[in-house]
């Protein structure tokens, strides 16, 4: 049965679910942002918007890359790792200069995502299974880097990126801007952005297409490493340490969850970057509400758990008819 009747009336339920999966994350926003004016004391300034565009941001850049995995029809389980590895090797080149430390970082990211691309593409190992042994031993490999510690940073240039502005915008907002709208250029405008969509729809037509599916499978996931390596130095730049320890932990959920939620399906062929930056934003706006109205962080993550059910159905629903 594909209706419903709603007071006699016929209520298609594949147009619900098309609706919710094109706009119900723009809507699931303006709901939070609704409720929080209404009823969250202090939400409405322009120092708690910033907060919140500044705690985004990492989030929306790990997500952009995890859209283009998603939309290979895979995932990347590492990401958060990533960034831990970052964090571990940022202090460590820091006495180098600021760029040596920085190409450090993205360099691991790159190599990070290209094996996991590897493994995927040539090795034929199951996404979850290939991003799941990274996930574990990159954070690991970022513990022994730092020795289990915590190490400070004080470089001035370094710490701009986390706290600096640029004509009145922090900087790392500003970053993330700038990188959505490359990869939404590398998706809508370039051959390599068609290509990965293609596979995602149809993996086996491609490859009898004569399409460089695995070169392109490892780019996909090398960017998707370099975008989470940006998040990592970005977070200990905010932090003004890095901290291998804690940073990136369940970035992957909250970046997987805000591809999902921004309309991108699970079972590939389409990359949403707009959806993708409000999956992000919605996260965020969902964690400082529940925190802003005294309810503990283990609530969000259930309550994001949920959120990610709830789109998984809603694209399963659309994809059964």
């Amino acid at each position: 049965m594909t209706d419903l009747t709603v007071r006699g009336r016929s209520l298609d339920k594949s147009a619900v679910s098309r609706w919710l999966q094109e706009y119900g994350v723009y809507a699931a926003v303006a709901a939070l942002l609704a409720f929080n004016i209404a009823f969250t004391d202090n939400f409405l300034s322009a120092t708690n918007f910033r907060t919140q565009l500044v705690q985004a941001a990492p989030i929306c850049i790990v997500a952009l890359g995890m859209a283009l995995v998603i939309g290979t029809e895979g995932v990347d389980l590492s990401v958060g790792s990533v960034m831990a590895l970052s964090a571990a090797l940022v202090p460590l080149y820091l006495g180098y200069g600021l760029v040596p430390a920085v190409l450090a970082a993205l360099v691991a990211g790159l190599a990070v995502g290209a094996l996991n691309g590897a493994l995927v593409a040539y090795i034929g190992i199951q996404p979850i299974v290939a991003t799941l042994a990274l996930l574990v031993g990159g954070r690991g490999l970022a513990l022994v880097i730092a020795h289990g510690q915590l190490v400070d940073v004080h470089d001035a240039n370094l710490l701009s990126l986390g706290s600096g502005e640029l004509l009145g915008i922090p900087v790392v907002v500003v970053i993330a801007a700038v990188l959505a709208v490359l990869v939404w250029l590398l998706v809508a405008r370039t051959t390599f952005g068609r290509q990965l969509v293609a596979i995602g729809d149809n993996r086996t037509a491609s490859t009898l297409a004569g399409l460089p599916v695995r070169r392109v499978l490892v780019g996909v996931y090398a960017i998707c490493g370099v975008l989470a390596a940006v998040a990592g130095v970005l977070a200990t730049a905010r932090l003004g340490a890095g901290d291998p320890a804690n940073t990136g932990q369940l970035m992957e959920l909250s970046a997987i969850t805000a591809v999902v939620v921004g309309g991108t399906p699970l079972s590939g062929g389409k990359v949403r970057i707009l959806g993708t930056i409000f999956g992000a934003l919605l996260m965020q706006l969902l964690r400082a509400t529940l925190i802003k109205n005294d309810l503990p962080d283990s609530t969000a993550q259930m309550v994001q758990a949920v959120v990610i059910i709830g789109a998984v159905y809603v694209a399963r629903e659309r994809a059964t008819r």
